[in-house]
């Protein structure tokens, strides 16, 4: 269930300078999640960008969710 995003969201080295993106689309998936820390609902995004589902919103989630879990944070000295 965690790697569903992968359905959903993709790197393509020719758009958007390989940034992950939502499939079919050029949005960003950095995009998407500075919607939402500015406030937006997903309804509002949804609304605005209506060539989205609620499950690309919720895949933009998953995606940095996962990249976050596996990143590793080493201390300086």
């Amino acid at each position: 269930m965690a790697e569903e995003w992968k359905e959903r969201i993709t790197v393509d080295p020719k758009v958007l300078s390989g940034k992950p993106i939502i499939k079919g689309t050029r949005i960003a998936v950095e995009f998407v999640l500075d919607l939402l820390a500015n406030g937006w609902t997903t309804e509002e995004i949804l609304k605005n960008y209506p060539h989205l589902k609620k499950d690309d919103v919720m895949a933009v989630l998953k995606y940095a969710t996962e990249i976050l879990t596996e990143e590793k944070v080493y201390p300086l000295p």
